[in-house]
């Protein structure tokens, strides 16, 4: 894949979404220092041939087995207030890790999703944590001012708008926009990268950029 994004992330949370099974996910997980596995998640991981540094959860959707394996690197946290995976964000600002690939977020139930995206946007804005969302189709990447990103000719490329009075531009894009305004997710979607990089420009605001594989 001729495509210089992604750098490899010291941290990847591990979610409980569709297995990881394209190139780009692997690698990201087999290059990881540090796995933060969210609870019933470390079941998929250890079928990938990969061990967790950390579990994070209320402990229930993981078999008491495995529970009991990694009872040394078994974090409890029963709080219902947050899901799995917000309990393993904040773990991961707690202890520094600031650079976070998140695997696993994707599949299954979509209120899950709509949820972990949400999740993302807001540790990437409250904390400034940088933070990747990658899928087996491709990956989101928080912004929230101008940015120039990485891709290759012809790459599939949406951009989200979170806020409904920022005005949006695009470069090297194929549909070219000049400060507009995004109200619903369909307006910046579905656009076409024409070199090996596109700028977004905004002054200030909350959008997610998605570049396909």
């Amino acid at each position: 894949m001729n495509w210089k994004e992604l750098n490899p992330y010291k941290t990847v949370i591990f979610a409980n979404g569709e297995t990881p099974a394209h190139e780009i996910a692997l690698q990201q997980l087999e290059n990881a220092e540090i796995i933060i596995c969210c609870d019933g998640a470390v079941v998929k991981l250890l079928e990938l041939g990969l061990e967790p540094t950390v579990i994070i959860g209320d402990g229930d959707s993981t078999p008491p087995e495995i529970l009991a394996k990694y009872a040394s690197i078994f974090v409890q946290d029963k709080d219902t207030n947050y899901s799995d995976l917000n309990k393993a964000f904040r773990y991961a600002l707690k202890n520094g890790l600031t650079h976070v690939a998140l695997i696993g977020a994707f599949g299954l139930r979509e209120d899950h999703l709509l949820a972990n995206l949400s999740i993302v946007m807001m540790f990437a804005e409250e904390k400034n944590l940088d933070i990747v969302m990658i899928s087996n189709y491709g990956v989101f990447t928080p912004i929230f001012h101008t940015v120039t990103l990485n891709s290759f000719s012809g790459q599939q490329v949406s951009v989200f708008s979170f806020d409904r009075n920022v005005r949006f531009s695009f470069s090297n894009l194929k549909y070219p926009v000049e400060q507009r305004i995004f109200r619903y997710f369909w307006e910046g979607s579905l656009n076409e990268a024409l070199t090996d990089s596109f700028t977004i420009r905004f002054e200030q605001g909350r959008g997610i950029v998605y570049r396909a594989f």
